[in-house]
């Protein structure tokens, strides 16, 4: 099974083209086609949600790798986190500007060394060494980030104009867990942050237990959100705590999270995929929408993106 997000948010019907739509359902199927294959062919959980979200790191679409969003200085600063559940290893890097892909920089900072997350200019030089594929930032540059950007600037500058940068144009990340023949479960997430981000600011993707964890004796979990909040209530790993100690399903669980706890607190937006070892997942959200997706053992994509 593999459960997938490619951010939540502000996303309805009335801001969404039709060919925009098309785009992203395709890009949905085919990341979930892409991390299916690996499993299909008896790969393991971990190879299966890095390849997965690297396929949605290299999609322009998405908020995460090439499709990032700009910080106020007009950087693109990406984060993203790995973990399996046989074993709770981890990695993650944070603020990175030069790797094409971070998520196979968080698997290596989990493989090739004895630390769980690497930021900035160590990371960075952490994923040279490991010959990983480095980019000049002008990679992740598109005109629709930027233009997202400009109009948080503006708005900064005018408080009082009438500019609904909407949500998705300033939030997202995408994530992806999954469970392999051998039960293992993994769980990846990264992340381009939120528009106009400020000095250096990490949300919760990279953070294992906010936004990224898996346990083989819980579930594993990829948050999409207000990273803030994600951070201060722990949310993957109290997810997995409710299953542990309270005996709750993986739906209950996430349901009580995203629905109850999170929809509590003001402007704690978002929502999570969970899935456990038998292959039972949940995927609620308490904004407008969620880019989201599951696929079995039939190879058969589901994907959606609305409320209803």
């Amino acid at each position: 099974m593999l459960v997938i997000h490619g951010g939540a948010g502000t996303i309805n019907r009335k801001n969404m083209t039709e060919e925009r739509e098309r785009e992203y359902r395709a890009a949905l199927e085919q990341a979930l086609r892409t991390g299916q294959a690996v499993l299909a062919k008896g790969g393991s959980s971990l190879d299966a949600v890095e390849a997965t979200v690297r396929f949605m790191e290299d999609s322009p679409l998405f908020n995460a790798g090439k499709g990032a969003v700009f910080t106020h200085e007009g950087k693109n600063e990406l984060d993203a986190a790995i973990m399996e559940g046989a074993t709770r290893k981890a990695g993650s890097v944070a603020g990175v500007t030069i790797i094409k892909n971070p998520i196979t920089a968080a698997r290596a900072v989990m493989e090739k060394s004895k630390h769980v997350m690497m930021a900035g200019r160590g990371a960075e030089l952490f994923a040279t060494k490991m010959g990983l594929d480095i980019v000049d930032p002008s990679y992740f540059w598109t005109e629709r980030r930027w233009k997202a950007l400009q109009e948080e600037l503006l708005k900064e500058q005018q408080p009082q104009a009438s500019l609904a940068v909407e949500d998705e144009n300033r939030f997202g990340t995408v994530g992806a867990v999954a469970l392999d023949k051998s039960g293992n479960l993994a769980a990846a997430t990264s992340t381009g942050g939120t528009t106009n981000k400020q000095y250096g600011r990490i949300g919760d993707s990279p953070i294992i237990g906010a936004g990224t964890f898996a346990d083989n004796e819980s579930c594993a979990v990829s948050a999409t959100g207000a990273g803030e909040f994600f951070i201060r209530w722990s949310v993957a790993h109290e997810i997995s705590a409710l299953m542990r100690y309270k005996g709750l399903s993986v739906q209950q669980a996430a349901d009580q999270v995203v629905n109850k706890i999170l929809k509590a607190v003001p402007g704690a937006e978002g929502g999570v995929i969970a899935l456990d070892a038998k292959g039972n997942f949940a995927m609620p959200f308490n904004s407008e929408g969620m880019y989201r997706g599951w696929i079995g053992a039939d190879g058969v994509p589901h994907v959606d993106i609305y409320r209803d």
